[in-house]
């Protein structure tokens, strides 16, 4: 596994960035409780009312954590990394890395130029429960291709660095 936070500008923003992401999945798991907890107490309990846009919120809520935790996968090279060969040269292991990060890299460019036609496509509809905007959840698609690209092309420049002897 190669390490992503190495010293430089980039890297520490993009460590920043990954902070956020991780504050942000958090948020959403804690977010996502209520609405699921008000749609499972008011199917048993005939007291409190029928809310139908907890459905809707739980929907969003729950796009944008599988969206987010993806990219932190990406990030923190464990979403997309299967082990096969347990006893690798380090140049190896570099080579490995660097082939499943094109993969990455080839579906992060589809997710986000796709994503974002997907997106323009909901740019001006709203859901029919909560009357929210469905840019709010197709965007999630090339954002989480956007941000594979960055840990992907991080990963993959520190394999390079690897495989042509520059990292000792």
């Amino acid at each position: 596994m190669t390490d992503v936070s190495a010293p430089g500008p980039l890297r520490r923003l993009a460590d920043l960035y990954a902070r956020a992401l991780r504050v942000l999945l958090a948020l959403s798991l804690g977010i996502l409780v209520v609405p699921v907890t008000m749609q499972v107490i008011s199917r048993f309990v005939p007291f409190i009312p029928h809310f139908i846009w907890t459905e809707e919120m739980a929907r969003f809520l729950l796009v944008w954590m599988i969206m987010i935790g993806s990219v932190v996968g990406v990030r923190e090279a464990g979403h997309f990394v299967v082990d096969l060969w347990p006893r690798l040269t380090r140049r190896q292991a570099a080579a490995l890395d660097l082939a499943a990060n094109a993969a990455i890299l080839v579906l992060a460019l589809a997710f986000l130029v796709w994503g974002w036609e997907y997106t323009e496509f909901a740019w001006w509809r709203i859901s029919e429960l909560a009357e929210l905007p469905l840019w709010l959840i197709h965007i999630a698609w090339p954002v989480s291709g956007a941000s594979w690209l960055i840990f992907a092309a991080l990963h993959a420049a520190d394999a390079l660095r690897v495989l042509t002897g520059r990292d000792t």
